[in-house]
């Protein structure tokens, strides 16, 4: 077996004939489908909030680019998916530096790029390349932006940044993570300022009635966490 590289997860997970491998940044790995799905970027949330006076350090698209970038090189995928909210705002993309602009650029060069709308995002400009669709389906399992309460399906979805809050050894501790069932997988938002909605939190009692499966992003593994043991914030 070869040796698991820096920020990939061992992890496998079966979603109808669909394989997932999470990736400790956040990102989800289809092998069969050469695909790499990333959820939640919210590039720019930072200007947004500049601009209402919430003086935020202006990197986060950087720092975001540069998360997917890592997932990237890891994986080489031919494929990447974008599940909604890419863009904070309608304008986000006109604040947009020259050079975020152009790492984007960079990153799509020789593969192909799917925006998937989202509620920040509704309309995606030809000019951050690639295509735009409100959602698309491989091998059964439908992609999509904002989960449905439907179980007769399967999908994985963003939209609800999923964290999970445990204590270990004797203290707490808040991780993103993804929330998974024999139906669906929540992605966690990859966003650096995207944040985090507690698996305790109301939201997520309709998605997961037959069962919870939480996976929290550690340093240097994903943590299966018993539902029972999670805290509220």
């Amino acid at each position: 077996m070869p040796a698991k590289r820096l920020g990939e997860s061992s992890e496998t997970f079966m979603l109808g004939r669909l394989a997932l491998v999470p990736d400790l940044s956040g990102a989800l790995w289809l092998p069969e489908e050469r695909t790499l799905v990333v959820a939640d970027l919210h590039l720019e949330k930072g200007s947004a909030y500049a601009a209402r006076g919430v003086m935020l350090p202006p990197y986060d698209s950087t720092a975001t680019l540069a998360v997917l970038a890592a997932a990237i090189r890891r994986h080489q995928p031919a494929r990447v998916i974008a599940l909604g909210d890419s863009f904070h705002d309608r304008d986000a993309e006109n604040r947009l530096a020259p050079e975020t602009r152009a790492a984007l650029a960079s990153l799509q060069r020789g593969r192909d790029w799917l925006w998937i709308t989202g509620n920040h995002d509704p309309t995606i400009s030809h000019a951050m390349g690639g295509e735009s669709a409100a959602a698309v389906t491989l091998a059964g399992v439908t992609l999509r932006h904002e989960p449905t309460a439907s179980e007769d399906e399967y999908e994985i979805a963003g939209h609800l940044h999923p964290a999970a809050k445990i204590r270990m050894r004797g203290r707490a501790i808040r991780r993103r993570c993804f929330a998974l069932s024999a139906l669906r997988c929540i992605m966690p938002a990859i966003g650096a300022y995207a944040g985090g909605l507690n698996l305790r939190d109301a939201a997520f009692r309709p998605l997961f009635r037959a069962g919870l499966s939480a996976h929290l992003l550690g340093d240097g593994r994903l943590f299966r966490i018993d539902p029972r043991l999670l805290l509220p914030d």
